[in-house]
């Protein structure tokens, strides 16, 4: 199914790349939202073709948009389908909106196998927890639609993902009121 040698490798550089980072949602170690989109992706690792794949993209998801972790690092490590994936998943800074950012990036990880969407689909789940408290409603209603760009781009990639994220998205409405 899948080398476990390899996902230790993957939560080690991890968890070193995110090391001096906190995790907004209770101001825990940042390693913990990489836990939580890997348990998503774990949810659902008997339906996938390629779960190794996609574990080892969950646990590096965030490395190359928010780590000084290289995509050479990656390539060498892990190999051209690992940094490929995690690469689609990582938002092109240089864009100027967040839109573009965000439709750049699904634009890319439909180029990747559905493994790749399918942690992009576990993101935004492990995402729609409570907002930040300093989140505007503009903000917080716009990170919503967001969710549902990337529930209607990315739902083929898995069904039961689909439907969570979908539950996810309508129990975050509670924080799309006015406050």
């Amino acid at each position: 199914m899948y080398n476990q040698d390899n996902l230790n490798r993957a939560w080690f550089m991890a968890s070193q790349a995110h090391k001096d980072q906190i995790y907004p949602r209770g101001a825990l170690p940042y390693i913990t939202h990489v836990g939580e989109v890997m348990m998503e992706v774990m949810s659902v690792a008997s339906e996938l073709k390629n779960p190794e794949l996609a574990l080892l993209c969950a646990i590096l998801h965030d490395t190359l948009e928010d780590t000084t972790l290289s995509y050479e690092v990656l390539l060498q490590t892990f190999g051209q389908a690992v940094a490929q994936g995690v690469l689609a998943l990582s938002k092109e800074h240089s864009l100027s909106t967040k839109q573009a950012r965000m439709e750049d990036s699904l634009t890319r990880i439909h180029s990747q196998p559905h493994e790749i969407w399918v942690v992009k689909l576990a993101d935004r789940i492990a995402n729609l927890g409570e907002p930040p408290h300093h989140w505007s409603l503009q903000k917080r209603q716009a990170y919503q639609e967001e969710a549902r760009l990337i529930l209607a781009s990315l739902r083929d990639a898995n069904a039961t993902l689909a439907l969570r994220l979908s539950k996810k998205i309508e129990a975050y409405g509670r924080y799309c009121c006015e406050d």
